[in-house]
């Protein structure tokens, strides 16, 4: 069927308003003589095209639109399950680090003593001398035949038989040794509270550079007991000594009433000396 743009006028075809039914869709057929004529026709969706020679156009159906929000974790992006995973992997780590990291055999429970300042050691260890023994006196023969004898710092001899009847605490310190400086404030302070009570300190100092450099430390620090110098070490090896600081302690008949290695605090040096001073 041709159809000549003179013969008939163009045809339009519309769709009646309010009709959802009917859909206008224009096909443009082109003539054997290269004339065109547009041929509009309402298509229905439902039933197929009149025309047996026109295309079958059908539409699909617009999918239904639906929207979620998004899922929301316990903790920002992570959920309950998650963050329950995480807190017990963490928890069988630290175990893990625990029984790695933990020392081997029982720890011991209650109380424990504090740690208490040790000797400065300067030779190994040796047999001393014991409680009850006579303490020797502060003189002896060295191996080329020559005699020495303590001496304070002044030039005077330091004898025990002099002190015979007093509590004497004999201190082998240094004035280079740590522990021994830590603890010349206490040997000072138990001089001056029990001196006039019967105590006698003498403080032996061994290995030093001079007699000069041991005067010196006593007036700093305003020693007032005796102080001797063996430089030499000779009554220090004479009384078996190893360590700096070592205290004897001699009662009123000249035995050695007890041994102590390492500096003291205040109340074990006052301890030590109310059980030696004589009886009033």
């Amino acid at each position: 069927m041709r159809l000549s743009g003179a013969d008939s006028p163009p045809t339009s075809a519309s769709t009646e308003p309010g009709d959802a039914a009917t859909l206008a869709l224009a096909v443009t057929t082109a003539g054997p003589a290269g004339s065109a004529s547009d041929l509009a026709r309402p298509v229905d969706r439902a039933a197929p095209s009149a025309d047996p020679a026109a295309p079958e156009v059908r539409l699909a159906a617009t999918p239904a639109f639906t929207h979620r929000p998004p899922r929301k974790g316990l903790i920002g992006p992570f959920g309950g399950r998650q963050i329950v995973a995480g807190l017990l992997a963490v928890a069988l780590v630290a175990v893990g680090l625990a029984a790695v990291t933990a020392p081997i055999g029982s720890a011991r429970t209650g109380t424990q003593p504090d740690p208490r300042p040790t000797p400065y050691l300067i030779g190994p260890a040796s047999q001393g001398l014991h409680v009850g023994d006579l303490a020797p006196e502060f003189a002896t023969t060295r191996s080329d035949g020559s005699t020495f004898t303590l001496t304070d710092l002044r030039g005077r001899p330091v004898r025990l038989a002099d002190l015979r009847g007093k509590a004497v605490w004999v201190n082998f310190w240094a004035s280079w040794c740590p522990p021994c400086q830590a603890e010349t404030p206490i040997l000072r302070q138990m001089d001056e509270a029990y001196r006039e009570r019967g105590l006698a300190i003498v403080g032996s100092s061994v290995q030093e550079s001079s007699s000069a450099d041991v005067a010196a430390y006593g007036q700093k620090y305003d020693l007032q007991y005796t102080i001797a110098a063996d430089l030499a070490g000779d009554i220090f090896h004479l009384y078996r000594v190893y360590g700096l600081p070592t205290q004897f302690f001699i009662d009123a008949s000249g035995r050695i009433a007890a041994v102590t290695q390492g500096p003291l605090d205040q109340a074990r040096a006052s301890a030590q000396i109310e059980a030696i001073l004589p009886k009033t």
